[in-house]
C-alpha cells in the first residue's frame, strides 16, 4: 500500500501512475516497480499461516499435550498446536485433536 507525501492519503494505481484518492489533493507519481515488488501479497503467503481446522488436517507429529481431557472419548491426550487469533497481547489459541477418536476442539487460555 503506497501513502501519499502530500497528504497521507492512500494512492491507488491509474494507468502508470500512482494517483491519491483525496480529491482536493490531486498528487499522483509515477509508478515505481521495485517497490511494488516489496509489497505483501496474499500470493506470498504460505500454508504455515493457516490455521488446522479441516477433518483432513495432519496433527499427527505435532506436540501432544496430557493434561487435557477429550469430551468424546475420554482420552488424555491430544495432538496441539498454537496460533494467534487474537492482537497480540491476548495469549495464543490451542488446538487440539484427540489421538485416540480424532475429536478437535480449541482452548482460549
Amino acid at each position: 500500500m503506497q501513502f501519499c507525501e502530500d497528504c497521507g492519503s492512500m494512492m491507488k494505481p491509474r494507468d502508470d501512475r500512482m494517483v491519491c484518492t483525496n480529491d482536493d489533493c490531486g498528487a499522483s507519481t509515477g509508478r515505481d516497480r521495485d517497490r511494488e515488488a516489496a509489497f505483501v501479497t496474499t500470493d506470498a503467503q504460505t500454508d504455515d499461516d493457516v490455521i488446522e481446522s479441516s477433518e483432513e488436517a495432519n496433527f499427527e507429529g505435532k506436540p501432544i499435550a496430557s493434561d487435557v481431557r477429550c469430551e468424546e472419548c475420554g482420552n488424555g491426550e491430544a495432538w496441539y498446536t498454537l496460533k494467534q487469533t487474537a492482537s497480540a497481547d491476548e495469549p495464543p489459541t490451542r488446538f487440539f485433536k484427540c489421538t485416540d477418536c480424532g475429536h478437535r476442539w480449541r482452548e482460549y487460555n
